[in-house]
């Protein structure tokens, strides 16, 4: 008994060591997973401000123009969200060349990157370019297909800008130079405000053009923002030192390849997040013009916070894969929970602004329009609300499919992804919301459901293929 005793204290100072040791490394790992999110974090937000904006300055047309322009953008962003999966990967593929210094590689995936923008804008403008029908033929109400449509004409034109620059983007990031497109960004969006401002209401001697202005208005500000981008890439230092304008017509076979059999799960991924928002927004639409445009102010909140957690998955993508390599499965589980935990802390504490001033944020977007505005700002709100466990869950599976991208995992997430989204969450919504009769609320309802289950899920993912790693790491280490 005495020699227990005696052991006793070393034991506990030995417990107790370890436990400041693993919180310090925990610490640290937070501090460098938000160190290496920040300026992707923030161009992302750079980006939402401006579709924020638009929607805040088309809600003066009334409720029926900000049910337009959102059953527009879905349409719209149902293509560009495939764009973006798919050239997404020319930022990993880059970043590879870069890390094995070589430039050449860097510039043919970029070329390559450019072409598959060029090559997928066509089909995309089409599609926009025939919304109305698309729109009509799921159901929707002549008015709202017709005003979207107007709306969807002034974008179309705006795509292969706005993809060519995801191609810049990525090439910036890869050489270890994301801050660039970031101030392209920043200064794009008063440029971006004053443009849909002037074109829409027709100030300073420029005509009226509602919802096509707005439109058109990002056209223009996707063209400077890519014509800002290629002046840097190819005047500027270190970019300039890759020519990457140099055989711009020479087609690349296995670079594009690489681009497509990689890209491709990505896109699948972000169709069926951008499937299920753009369904939802369907059901709403079904419901009434009010409902509609509740959910569209809801559905603009979420995806402004949701660029936290996007930002925030790319870096622990990152920070997973560094460990992974060093062969380091404690540093696997200690970066996925440093990301996780500091997602969901972020966009829990935003929600609650959110939830605190939700009136306050749908008198915003709506403004001093005529017809139903008071019941439609009451009904924001109340999704607001309804959605608050709604926007932590993003967070999570967002950060969670980042950490499982970081160790090669993609294929179980997809499914369990696609199985979390539309037979539970999607399903979920329509009964809610059509057959019991809940209206926006219940879709909602069923989207916070679906999300929650998802992101319960792919944290179970992480959580088993980390814990597999440690155990592996320690059976080598002894």
């Amino acid at each position: 008994m005495d020699k227990i005793a005696e052991r006793m204290p070393v034991s506990v100072s030995w417990y107790g060591l370890r436990r400041r040791a693993t919180d310090h490394h925990l610490a640290i790992e937070l501090i460098e997973t938000a160190k290496l999110a920040s300026p992707m974090v923030l161009t992302h937000l750079g980006q939402i401000a401006m579709m924020t904006t638009d929607l805040a300055l088309i809600g003066r047309l009334g409720a029926e123009a900000v049910a337009a322009a959102a059953l527009a953008g879905r349409v719209y962003s149902i293509g560009i969200a495939f764009g973006v999966g798919l050239l997404a990967v020319t930022a990993t593929l880059a970043a590879q060349a870069f890390g094995s210094e070589n430039p050449g590689l860097i510039r043919r995936l970029l070329r390559m990157g450019l072409w598959a923008a060029l090559l997928l804008s066509l089909p995309i403008m089409l599609v926009a370019l025939h919304g109305e029908k698309i729109l009509l033929a799921l159901g929707q109400g002549p008015d709202a297909a017709r005003l979207g449509q107007q709306y969807l004409f002034g974008l179309a034109w705006g795509v292969a800008p706005a993809l060519c620059f995801l191609a810049l983007r990525s090439f910036m990031g890869a050489v270890n130079r994301p801050k660039s497109a970031f101030w392209i960004t920043l200064a794009a969006i008063p440029v971006n405000a004053l443009l849909v401002y002037l074109l829409t209401y027709g100030k300073l001697g420029v005509p009226r053009l509602e919802l096509f202005g707005a439109g058109l208005a990002t056209t223009l500000v996707n063209f400077a923002t890519f014509f800002a981008g290629l002046w840097l890439a190819t005047m500027c230092r270190p970019f300039r030192d890759y020519h990457i304008l140099a055989h711009l017509w020479r087609f690349d076979w296995p670079s594009m390849q690489q681009i497509i059999v990689l890209g491709t799960p990505i896109s699948i991924a972000f169709l069926i997040e951008y499937g299920l928002s753009s369904a939802a927004a369907l059901l709403a639409g079904l419901i009434g013009t009010a409902a509609l445009a509740a959910h569209q102010i809801a559905f603009q909140v979420s995806a402004i916070l949701f660029m936290i957690p996007t930002g925030i998955s790319m870096a622990a993508a990152v920070r997973v894969a560094h460990a992974l390599g060093r062969n380091d499965g404690p540093g696997v589980k200690r970066a996925g929970l440093a990301a996780i935990l500091l997602g969901a802390v972020s966009v829990a504490i935003l929600t609650l602004a959110v939830v605190v001033a939700r009136f306050e944020i749908a008198e915003f977007f709506l403004g001093e329009a005529g017809g139903d505005t008071d019941s439609t700002v009451k009904l924001a709100a109340r999704l607001l609300l309804v959605g608050a466990s709604s926007f932590v869950a993003a967070a999570v599976y967002s950060i969670a499919a980042g950490t499982l991208r970081g160790l090669k995992d993609t294929r179980l997430p997809l499914l369990l992804s696609i199985v979390a989204y539309w037979p539970i969450g999607f399903s979920l919504s329509y009964l809610l919301g059509l057959e019991v009769g809940l209206g926006a609320i219940g879709i909602w309802i069923g989207l916070s459901i679906g999300r929650t289950v998802c992101a319960t899920l792919l944290v179970l993912r992480f959580h088993l293929l980390a814990s597999r790693l440690g155990f592996q790491s320690r059976y080598m280490a002894s």
